[in-house]
């Protein structure tokens, strides 16, 4: 689950993955901000990037899966903002902004193993523009995922296990679990989002 073809065969087939709809977390940090430039790292099938787009931003949608990137492409098409949506193959574990910045930048659900999401945080925090935001949303640690493989269980982490990687030049906007509902064999279960926000000041 951590390489891209592990991905490439999850988005090979007819039926979509995700629900199309914009993560809750991305739906809060987002909704006051007046609309700029966006990046979404590890955009799946685009529901985020699609919701950022009728929002009026302009946004990148980034994947390392082909597969992904041409639903995510299609989806943006169907829902009339393409024409506000870029797309880029890059993998976030090697990932290089190269001097390009977006006003938000933004990642859901990226578990790269051996606990590196805060060198992923590094990397993304670099292409934030100033007075611009970084959001990281993840699971945290729960019972509820037991049935995951042990290495993506700790692949998994808590909101203040990032706050060692703040780089320099950002301030902690949040940091902390964050309770969301989702349905498993038609039941709401109540589940936390590791939710870390930082600005460049």
């Amino acid at each position: 689950m951590f390489e891209p073809p592990a991905w490439e065969d999850r988005y090979a087939g007819e039926e979509s993955v995700w629900s199309g709809n914009p993560n809750p977390q991305l739906v809060a940090a987002a909704e006051g901000l007046a609309p700029g430039t966006a990046l979404d790292v590890g955009c799946g099938e685009g529901g985020d990037v699609v919701w950022l787009a009728r929002q009026g931003w302009r946004v990148t949608g980034a994947d390392f899966s082909a597969n992904g990137l041409t639903r995510a492409r299609r989806h943006a098409e169907q829902a009339g903002v393409a024409e506000r949506c870029d797309w880029w193959q890059v993998d976030a574990r090697g990932f290089d902004a190269d001097g390009r910045t977006w006003d938000l930048v933004t990642t859901h659900y990226l578990h790269p193993p051996d606990a590196g999401m805060p060198a992923v945080v590094g990397r993304l925090a670099a292409a934030v523009a100033p007075r611009g935001r970084l959001l990281v949303v993840g699971h945290a640690p729960s019972e509820l995922f037991t049935h995951h493989t042990a290495s993506h269980r700790r692949a998994m982490f808590w909101a203040e296990d990032l706050v060692p990687a703040l780089p320099e030049g950002f301030e902690v906007v949040a940091a902390e679990q964050r309770a969301r509902t989702l349905v498993r064999d038609g039941e709401p279960v109540e589940v936390e989002d590791a939710t870390f926000l930082i600005q460049r000041v």
